[in-house]
């Protein structure tokens, strides 16, 4: 007797929402067992007596438990998506337009065009060309932030990297940066190459613990209140200076924020709505540019993470 066996495999996978089911199988040499035959009434042909709802899964396949029962319950300041698994979030900075009208007068309107109108009105135009800088190389001796200056190595990569960024023959708007010394150091050097473009400083971009790295690993376990202290002050960072241009925004903007690496990947992780937790899965070099690019619709793309293409081999770093 001929056998056709069809194994159904269905595989769901979850982003910022959270959560996440899989079905996976293993296969096994043993066919499984025959089952007792029902006789119906009438003696019609014996069928098969079915499976139990415990027993449903098709013989041959191993049901592994879902990945979300092992994650991190996400902290009190962190929103995770609701609209379902791996989809794309559109209100994801809270300035979808549909999002942005008053509920009740909008179910008063009579007419489509009307509230198209309203809707344009609230639409982004602009797209916000968004560059992240890790600083260059620091002195690690140094036991307080105003004693960690850039090392002569640092100072060359600053050099490189605002040479690049003025490669690039665009209208940057402005320098934010951390207000660390190494951020502030980074960003003096970078900007006598972009002569004219203001510089503002900010706590908020300050380096921290964004939140527990999944997987986590052995060499860096910060204390669990440094997480809780800098985890939200991050997720401001991200909020305040990550999305959507302003309405009144009519031309595409370049903006360039110096800042730290554990701070960059997180904001990386977070546009692209990937699992935060995620963040020390990537690595970036000391003066690398990572570019993100926001458009009217909201949509974010990531064009380059940790370029350090334009510095020789020689001035490398990732310290």
């Amino acid at each position: 007797m001929a056998f056709r066996r069809v194994v159904a495999v269905t595989a769901a996978a979850c982003g910022l929402a959270g959560g996440s089911v899989l079905l996976s199988s293993l296969a096994i040499g043993k066919q499984p067992p025959p089952q007792p035959l029902l006789s119906k009434a009438g003696g019609d042909a014996a069928e098969p007596a079915s499976a139990s709802p415990a027993s449903a899964s098709p013989a041959g396949l191993l049901l592994l438990p879902s990945p979300a029962a092992s994650c991190p319950a996400a902290p009190g300041w962190l929103e995770r998506s609701s609209n379902g698994c791996g989809y794309w979030d559109n209100n994801w900075d809270r300035r979808e337009p549909v999002a942005l009208i008053n509920l009740k007068k909008k179910n008063e309107e009579t007419g489509e065009q009307e509230l198209s109108s309203r809707l344009n009105h609230y639409k982004a135009k602009a797209t916000r060309h968004i560059f992240l800088i890790r600083h260059s190389q620091y002195n690690l001796d140094g036991q307080v932030d105003k004693d960690r200056t850039l090392t002569h190595l640092g100072r060359e990569q600053a050099e490189l990297t605002g040479k690049r960024l003025a490669s690039l023959g665009l209208k940057f708007d402005k320098i934010v940066h951390s207000s660390m010394t190494r951020a502030s150091e980074t960003t003096d050097i970078i900007s006598k190459h972009l002569p004219g473009v203001k510089k503002v400083s900010t706590d908020l971009l300050r380096e921290g613990a964004p939140i527990e790295p999944n997987p986590p690993i052995s060499h860096w376990k910060p204390e669990a209140v440094q997480y809780y202290e800098d985890g939200a002050r991050i997720e401001a960072a991200f909020r305040n200076y990550i999305h959507r241009a302003d309405v009144k925004q009519e031309e595409d903007s370049y903006e360039i924020f110096v800042c730290h690496a554990n701070v960059i990947r997180y904001i990386v992780c977070r546009a692209l709505q990937f699992p935060p937790e995620g963040w020390l899965r990537m690595s970036l070099n000391n003066g690398s540019i990572t570019h993100l690019v926001i458009r009217p619709s909201g949509r974010v793309a990531l064009r380059m993470l940790g370029d350090t293409g334009f510095m020789p081999p020689e001035k490398i770093t990732r310290t």
